[in-house]
């Protein structure tokens, strides 16, 4: 099966995420509590009744709400992690607000959910930012992701090459 087959029916972590990401950028903008927003998405975007054509009618109400409650009481603690991980000269405020969402989201689930493999996360959020933005948008989140995963969790993922080093050693099978 290729991986636009699996990815064409999005399972209910995908979408949760997919939600999540939507949520934290409504908080963003309107500056509404996180809980009202969980309650509407629930309410109005997950329940049955919901539009059939809504990715959020698929998503986990649970992973959904753990991951907005998380990312947004987490955010400074997130941003912290975020700024230095971004490219010289860029700022948090030059970052698109959703984008800076799925950022968000995803460093919260490399801190908190060590269950799930981190290349796992980074490839959910790279996908998500692919469908809000495109290909120049999910490299970059891809990057940022990559970084500070690789600072989070250095058992799974080796750190990069130092400026010089071949890239090659990295991409060598391991037997």
């Amino acid at each position: 099966m290729t991986r636009r087959a699996t990815s064409a029916r999005p399972t209910k972590r995908r979408a949760g995420r997919f939600a999540a990401v939507q949520a934290l950028y409504q908080i963003e903008l309107t500056g509404a509590a996180p809980p009202a927003v969980i309650e509407e998405f629930v309410k109005f975007r997950m329940e049955a009744t919901a539009d059939k054509r809504s990715l959020a009618r698929e998503a986990d109400p649970a992973m959904f709400a753990e991951l907005v409650e998380g990312a947004w009481r987490q955010r400074e603690r997130i941003d912290t992690l975020l700024k230095p991980a971004l490219a010289q000269g860029w700022t948090l405020e030059r970052i698109e607000v959703v984008l800076h969402a799925a950022l968000r989201a995803g460093i919260y689930e490399l801190i908190a959910r060590a269950n799930v493999p981190a290349r796992v996360i980074i490839t959910e959020y790279v996908d998500i930012a692919r469908l809000f933005s495109g290909e120049k948008e999910a490299a970059f989140v891809n990057s940022v992701l990559d970084r500070i995963g690789r600072t989070l969790r250095p058992d799974e993922l080796r750190p990069a090459p130092a400026d010089g080093e071949s890239h090659a050693k990295e991409a060598a099978p391991v037997r």
